[in-house]
């Protein structure tokens, strides 16, 4: 089933803006962007090939220029949420059908409310809170690891940092399908320092990659014994960081988890322990060693940086990483796991190649979830992978479509060209791991893998 969205104005070029236009150009949509910045725009427009015109929203003459009456979608990005939200009701008159909004205040997350139909918004997406529940979410998980349900649950991508003594060191996927019979598994992906791979079934695995597994949910207790992934559960963590993002991960795990919340501005911070339950709020800069040390991360399961500062993030997650190594202190002991909110794009890879489990970056959070609602006919779900240049994508493959054409062998020679993967593939509500002789079904469901860059090619796979 084709999109019935093609033609898409995006409002605001700052980061979100920019990701989300990068993005849907990947895709194949036709973007527009306005943006009043002048300054901001001389970068965009030496370095991208969508159309982006210098405007204001609140001009009609700027929505005359770029064409708002023949657009099928509004992106709504500026930092300001009076002008994001006025902008969709502008939009609404104009005839654009359907109208996304970017906001910080979390007073219209209820679209069913009447005051929220007012403003003509179809979905309201909050970068902080997305962020917040994507902590919740991994906090929850296995100290160190992380793990993506996909497939309505009924499959889960492990993410793993390859030791030296793993079984998985020096072993090829094709091997590894040989030894793993009866918990077959796909490599769907991999990190060798700050290149991404996904990898054909001859490519070595090596220590210190990280590695991303796809399995049967019913399958993965088993295989992350079989292959001695540890499991253990976050008790105690600390949050750095009282702004939007700390508050609302502290609120959100206060009643599961033993949480400090450290912020370095006193009148923050007494404003954050009136609005906590049981987190508990230290006033401290958290960037140093000693205070650190003072907040009691050597005894703590996890550590969480929040702060506005990418650099602040990524040394306290590595200082924290290093205190809550008790491996180095006791018989068996664990590692912590280390979460960092990093706003730069360049950065991510890079973390995790030096020692940081987990980066978070708020632009993929809500291009994923504005993803989502675009291709809501033809996309089930998209996920994006931690650590590399990665994308979970689950489409429902229409009849006639080039995946339902050939098996997965037969179309491997475009799959290694364009460096996609298929995991796993649905048939009459059963779902199985991808292998080669696998054949896909018209309106079966498939979950592929693949860079931002190749999405457009995956597209084409699934459709007429």
């Amino acid at each position: 089933m084709k999109s019935e969205i093609n033609r898409i104005l995006i409002i605001g070029i700052g980061g979100v803006g920019l990701h989300l236009a990068r993005r849907l150009d990947h895709e194949g949509y036709e973007v527009t962007v306005l943006e009043a910045n002048a300054e901001l725009l001389k970068h965009v427009v030496e370095t991208s090939e969508f159309s982006v015109v210098h405007g204001n929203a609140m001009n009609l003459s700027s929505w005359e220029e770029v064409g708002a009456s023949g657009m099928d979608l509004l992106i709504t990005a500026t930092n300001d949420d009076a002008v994001n939200m006025l902008a969709c009701v502008v939009a609404e008159r104009l005839g654009i059908q359907r109208r996304i909004a970017r906001l910080r205040t979390m007073d219209f997350d209820n679209l069913n409310s009447e005051e929220s139909r007012s403003f003509h918004i179809d979905l309201v997406v909050h970068p902080e809170e997305l962020i917040a529940q994507e902590i919740q979410r991994l906090v929850r998980r296995s100290s160190g690891n992380d793990m993506v349900d996909v497939g309505n649950g009924n499959m889960r991508v492990l993410g793993l940092r390859v030791t030296e003594d793993s079984p998985l060191v020096g072993m090829t996927p094709r091997e590894l399908s040989k030894r793993y019979t009866e918990t077959y598994f796909r490599v769907v992906a991999l990190a060798r320092g700050i290149t991404t791979i996904i990898p054909q079934a001859d490519e070595s695995i090596f220590a210190a990659d990280q590695v991303f597994i796809m399995a049967l949910t019913q399958n993965m207790d088993r295989l992350m014994q079989e292959i001695g992934v540890e499991q253990g559960r976050v008790r105690r963590m600390a949050i750095l960081g009282g702004g939007l993002i700390g508050q609302r991960a502290a609120q959100l795990l206060e009643d599961e988890v033993e949480v400090r919340l450290i912020e370095r501005d006193a009148a923050r911070a007494e404003e954050l322990a009136g609005l906590m339950k049981r987190a508990e709020v230290m006033h401290s800069d958290g960037t140093n060693l000693d205070d650190l040390i003072q907040c009691g991360i050597p005894d703590l399961d996890s550590f969480v940086a929040t702060t506005g500062d990418n650099e602040t993030n990524i040394i306290s997650c590595l200082l924290a990483k290093h205190l809550m190594n008790r491996e180095n202190r006791e018989v068996g002991g664990r590692a912590g796991k280390t979460i960092a909110l990093v706003d730069n794009e360049d950065y991510l890879v890079l973390s995790s190649t030096i020692g940081l489990d987990i980066a978070l970056n708020a632009k993929i959070s809500t291009a994923n979830e504005i993803l989502k609602f675009v291709r809501r006919n033809e996309l089930v779900s998209v996920a994006h992978l931690h650590g590399v240049d990665a994308e979970v994508v689950e489409f429902q493959a229409a009849p006639n479509s080039p995946i339902t054409k050939k098996t997965l062998g037969g179309q491997a020679s475009f799959f290694r060209e364009y460096g996609i993967l298929i995991g796993g593939v649905e048939h009459d509500g059963r779902w199985e791991v991808a292998v080669g002789t696998t054949r896909v079904l018209p309106e079966s469901r498939v979950i592929a893998i693949c860079s931002s860059r190749q999405l457009r090619n995956v597209r084409r796979l699934f459709s007429i």
